[in-house]
């Protein structure tokens, strides 16, 4: 499975490049998964369900599974939080699994960057950024800078770097 990861301040616009992207990659025939990093604490479970219920009795993990879905929901129960590798290998195996956020961990990344935002480049300090999409011009930059706007050019970077020739 090729892994490339979209990272940036927030407010940068990783969740509406992700939303651009996925839909020119399937299209091209590919299979995509993500994987998002959440800085907040979040639940997608509800109050009342079945499965809350579980959760709050104290279940590690609870499934919930339909005919249209499934999910696994893991509690951590006073663990360290997975990085993003262990994270990965719950994931079942697609063409491209695209993470989003987890700026600092060791996968390949595309840096989303708006000079609106005020935050300062991450790709100087970060080894593992091999290209920058960005709402303005670059001219220093020692890597590829695509425009945010043009998916196309950025899928084409992204297949090009994974390996992934065009279906």
């Amino acid at each position: 499975m090729k892994i490339i990861g979209l990272a940036g301040w927030s407010g940068s616009g990783k969740t509406t490049l992700m939303q651009r992207i996925l839909p020119e990659i399937i299209g091209r025939g590919f299979t995509v998964s993500t994987m998002k990093h959440a800085h907040h604490r979040f639940d997608i479970d509800q109050p009342g369900k079945d499965s809350y219920v579980h959760r709050a009795a104290g279940a590690t993990e609870v499934l919930v599974a339909s005919a249209n879905r499934w999910a696994l929901m893991h509690e951590h129960r006073g663990t360290a939080e997975p990085n993003a590798a262990e994270l990965i290998g719950h994931m079942s195996p697609v063409d491209i699994l695209i993470v989003e956020g987890f700026k600092r961990e060791p996968h390949d990344k595309i840096e989303v960057y708006r000079r609106v935002n005020g935050k300062p480049l991450l790709h100087p300090e970060d080894p593992r950024i091999v290209a920058v999409a960005s709402d303005a011009a670059l001219p220093d930059c020692p890597l590829p800078v695509l425009a945010i706007d043009d998916v196309g050019a950025i899928v084409d970077f992204v297949l090009a770097h994974c390996g992934l020739a065009a279906r």
